[in-house]
C-alpha cells in the first residue's frame, strides 16, 4: 500500500509520536509511506527514516486551505498514493478536498483528542471512509456526529520490546546523580506539555501537602511551554518558590530519551484536566512505574477501575494518593506490576499496527 500521513502540528506531542510510530511500523511491514508536514514543524527530523522525496512540506493554516489541498492532491497523483490519513483537525477538510481532487485515493482520519468536532464536519467530511478514535471515549464523541459503522477505535500502542530491554538501576543512578537528587529520596515525576489543561499547577499544590508527610520527597516536571512568552512555566516555578518548595523541584524540557526519567522516578503522576488517551501514562506503565492519575477518560481506559485514580482538579486527594504510594512500598510495587502487565496485554504497537493495516485493506477493498 502507498499511504500519505498528514499532520500540520508544529510541535511534537502524543499525536505526532503516533504518526511517527505508525509510519515507521508500516514502512517496516513493506508499505510505501509518505508524510505531509508544515515547513516550520519542529519534529521533521524524527521522520528521517523516510526517503527525503517522501516527505512533503505544505502550509495548512486552517480548515479551509483550498490551495494547500490542491498541492496535496498533486502530490497524491504524482506518487500514486492510495490512502490519505489525516491526524490534526485543521487538516481534515483540506485532506478531504485533496482526496476528491486527486480522484484516485481513499481518505480516513484519526482523532487524537476528546474535543467534539464542529457539526459542519458531518457534511464536509462525507467522503471520509473511516474515523479512528484512539480510545473508547473518543469513539463515543465521533459516533455523535458520524454513522457508527464509519467509526473504529484503535488504541495507541507502544513498542514494548524497548521497555523490556532497558537497564533500570544504572539509568536510575545516572539520572539522580546528574541532577543532585539523593539516591534514596522518594521521587515523583510528571511529563507533558506545560499548559493549563495538563494540570501541573494542581500537582504543585498537591506537593505542598505531600511534603508535610514525606519531607524528603522530590518532584520532577518534564515538559515545554509552547506559548509565545512562556508565561505558564514561569507561573508554575513562581508558585513552587512562593510555597517554599523550590529546592524540591526539578524542571526539565522535553526529553529525547525518557528512559532515564522513568527509571529514576518512584511514582508517575498525570494531573491532567482532560486526556483522550495518555501516552505518557502508558509509557510509565510499560516501564513498570506506579501511576496516580486524575479521572480523565484516557486514564480510566488505560488503568481500569483502580484506587490510582483521583478526581480532576482536586490537589488534596491527589496528595493523599501520592503519600499512600510513597509510604507503601508493597502497594506501589503491586500497582506497578499490574499496570505493566495491562500495558503488555492491551497496548502493544504490534496490536495498533495490525488493526490499522487491516482497516486500510478494508477501505481499499471497498474501493475495488
Amino acid at each position: 500500500m502507498r499511504v500519505l500521513q498528514i499532520s500540520s502540528a508544529k510541535t511534537y506531542g502524543g499525536g505526532e509520536r503516533h504518526v511517527i510510530d505508525l509510519s515507521r511500523g508500516l514502512l517496516e511491514r513493506g508499505h510505501e509511506v509518505f508524510a505531509a508536514v508544515r515547513p516550520t514543524c519542529t519534529w521533521r527530523k524524527r521522520l528521517d527514516f523516510l526517503p527525503e522525496e517522501h516527505v512533503f512540506e505544505v502550509s495548512i493554516r486552517n480548515s479551509f486551505g483550498v490551495l494547500s489541498a490542491m498541492r496535496i492532491a498533486e502530490f497524491v497523483r504524482d506518487n500514486d498514493i492510495e490512502l490519505i490519513h489525516a491526524h490534526v483537525a485543521r487538516d481534515y477538510v483540506p485532506a478531504s478536498i485533496a482526496c476528491m481532487a486527486a480522484k484516485s485515493s481513499r481518505y480516513l482520519v484519526t482523532r487524537h483528542v476528546m474535543f467534539p468536532l464542529k457539526p459542519f464536519n458531518k457534511f464536509a467530511l462525507r467522503n471520509c471512509a473511516r474515523f479512528i478514535g484512539v480510545s473508547d471515549a473518543v469513539g463515543v464523541e465521533l459516533r455523535k456526529l458520524f454513522a457508527k459503522e464509519r467509526v473504529r477505535v484503535i488504541p495507541n500502542g507502544i513498542d514494548l520490546a524497548r521497555y523490556k530491554a532497558e537497564s533500570g538501576q544504572e539509568k536510575r543512578a545516572e539520572f539522580r546523580e546528574f541532577h543532585s537528587i539523593p539516591a534514596d529520596a522518594p521521587l515523583v515525576g510528571t511529563l507533558g506539555e506545560l499548559k493549563e489543561q495538563k494540570g501541573q499547577r494542581d500537582l504543585i499544590l498537591a506537593a505542598h501537602e505531600v511534603l508535610k508527610e514525606v519531607p524528603e520527597a522530590y518532584f520532577v516536571i518534564v515538559g515545554q511551554d509552547h506559548s509565545l512568552d512562556g508565561r505558564f512555566r514561569r507561573e508554575l516555578k513562581r508558585l513552587a518558590s512562593v510555597m517554599g518548595m523550590e529546592e524540591h523541584f526539578l524542571w526539565l524540557d522535553w526529553l529525547e530519551d525518557t528512559s532515564e526519567f522513568f527509571a529514576a522516578i518512584d511514582l508517575f503522576v498525570s494531573p491532567s484536566h482532560s486526556e483522550s488517551f495518555g501516552l505518557a501514562i502508558l509509557e510509565a506503565m510499560a516501564f513498570g512505574v506506579a501511576v496516580v492519575a486524575t479521572e480523565t477518560e484516557g486514564a480510566k481506559e488505560l488503568l481500569g477501575e483502580t484506587e490510582q485514580l483521583v478526581p480532576v482538579r482536586d490537589p488534596l486527594k491527589m496528595s493523599r494518593a501520592i503519600v499512600r504510594f510513597l509510604t507503601g512500598d508493597l502497594e506501589r510495587m503491586e500497582a506497578a506490576a499490574a499496570a505493566k502487565l495491562r500495558a503488555e496485554q492491551k497496548y502493544s504497537l504490534v496490536r495498533m499496527l495490525d488493526a490499522t493495516e487491516a482497516l486500510y485493506r478494508e477501505i481499499l477493498a471497498e474501493k475495488a
